[in-house]
């Protein structure tokens, strides 16, 4: 049984229960939002999770952090230590986007001590075989591609993302799309030089129902990749990327009648002002699916600074709609994020989709924030950092410049506005 099949039955999971009472809903809404594919909650039946999340409509927006190794890095603990990192900064969820190394060796270890969701790519997997046995990943066949993602689903692995809508077809809009960036994504990329060697089409696509049951077996929430999203502004919905959104609109319906927990993968760089048109034609193409979007990241010329851009087009994203926010660190573009990288990312994505959950009025988002403001007006500095998003960083930059009388920050000293202001809201006499 797996979490649609027990929705549908009105069955209550253990993952169900704690999603209802973290997000302070009734469980019957969490029972409706897997039955219409509307939330999911990503986590494989071979295993228990500590820490489930239900993604999707009506609950908190959610946290990824992308970890993992390359060919140039590829050291085991370092990761583990990003993966300790990200989780204690918040992360919701991970991924692990390994393709230096052992990968089998390395995902157990990150799947042994993480306790929230875990996402992975597996067909960067397929890629490294093909590398290693001195084979071009053209020559890979179909049923090599889905017994990679069989292996990750064994392994303990909740959520993949399997590029399923990047077709023949739309690698031939792509063609003719002019694009200043050509294809960003590692997975969409493989593809294209798959099917444009083989003259076939996508077996992730041709084969979606052999995927679905593996899917189904494991109950893998399938993450359908944007392999077509915009590396560039001027990249932004055109005809490729909304040429594959369509594909998955199609793939989503497949899912849900296969019970197959879903959720869909969105863009890149967009421009502020098409931030929003991005949410609305995916909700409406994929009914409502959960949306996960990397940033978007709202302008190309931040290299260094990135998080910041990310959380931009992210905040707003989820403000539309969007439910699920894979962080952008600060090395985004220049290298292969470090453990305070990761750190920055989260934190920076936190921001961003606690400012979205208050604009959605989702349950409970502005009691932290009065609570905040409280603790200002009282001049409780314990209490200020303690409801921060970040108390350690708010000490220590607190503790950096140490005021003469504590009552006060330096920034103001005795000339704090609330201080000098509360006698005459606060005293009635």
């Amino acid at each position: 049984m797996n979490q649609i099949d027990a929705a549908t039955r009105g069955i209550v999971t253990p993952e169900i229960e704690q999603t209802s009472a973290s997000e302070r809903i009734p469980v019957e809404r969490v029972l409706e939002g897997l039955r219409k594919g509307r939330i999911v909650i990503p986590k494989n039946n071979q295993k228990i999770l500590k820490k489930p999340c239900g993604i999707g409509e009506g609950l908190k927006t959610k946290i990824n952090a992308n970890i993992g190794t390359s060919p140039d890095e590829s050291d085991v603990q370092t990761e583990l230590c990003k993966l300790k990192t990200a989780i204690e900064a918040g992360a919701d969820a991970v991924m692990d986007l390994s393709t230096g190394g052992n990968l089998r060796e390395i995902r157990k270890a990150i799947v042994s001590k993480c306790d929230v969701p875990l996402g992975s790519v597996p067909i960067y997997e397929a890629a490294v075989m093909a590398k290693q046995a001195e084979r071009k990943f053209p020559d890979m066949t179909g049923d090599e591609m889905l017994s990679a993602i069989e292996l990750h689903a064994k392994d303990g692995i909740d959520f993949v993302t399997v590029h399923c809508g990047v077709t023949y077809s739309v690698m031939e809009t792509a063609k003719k799309a002019e694009r200043v960036t050509d294809v960003v994504s590692r997975g969409g990329s493989l593809l294209l030089e798959w099917m444009n060697a083989n003259k076939e089409e996508n077996p992730l696509y041709a084969r979606y129902d052999d995927l679905l049951d593996i899917a189904r077996k494991y109950d893998l929430t399938l993450s359908l990749g944007d392999g077509m999203r915009p590396g560039s502004l001027a990249d932004a919905n055109d005809t490729a990327q909304f040429g594959e959104l369509m594909v998955i609109g199609e793939l989503v319906r497949r899912a849900r009648r296969a019970q197959v927990q879903v959720i869909v993968e969105g863009p890149g760089h967009v421009p502020i002002h098409l931030v929003e048109a991005n949410v609305v034609v995916e909700k409406s193409t994929c009914d409502g699916a959960p949306f996960y979007v990397l940033g978007p990241l709202v302008t190309d010329i931040a290299p260094g600074y990135d998080h910041i851009v990310g959380a931009i087009g992210g905040a707003l994203a989820a403000a539309k709609g969007a439910d699920f926010l894979c962080y952008v660190t600060p090395s985004e573009h220049l290298r292969l994020p470090s453990i305070e990288d990761v750190r920055a990312g989260v934190i920076a994505s936190k921001i961003a989709a606690h400012a979205a959950d208050i604009a959605k009025g989702v349950p409970g988002a502005a009691d932290w924030d009065r609570a905040m403001s409280e603790a200002r007006r009282e001049l409780d500095w314990e209490k200020e950092i303690a409801t921060s998003i970040d108390p350690e960083r708010a000490r220590a930059i607190r503790a950096s410049s140490p005021p003469r009388n504590p009552e006060f920050c330096t920034m103001c000293s005795d000339f704090c506005a609330m201080k000098k202001s509360s006698p005459v809201f606060r005293n009635k006499g």
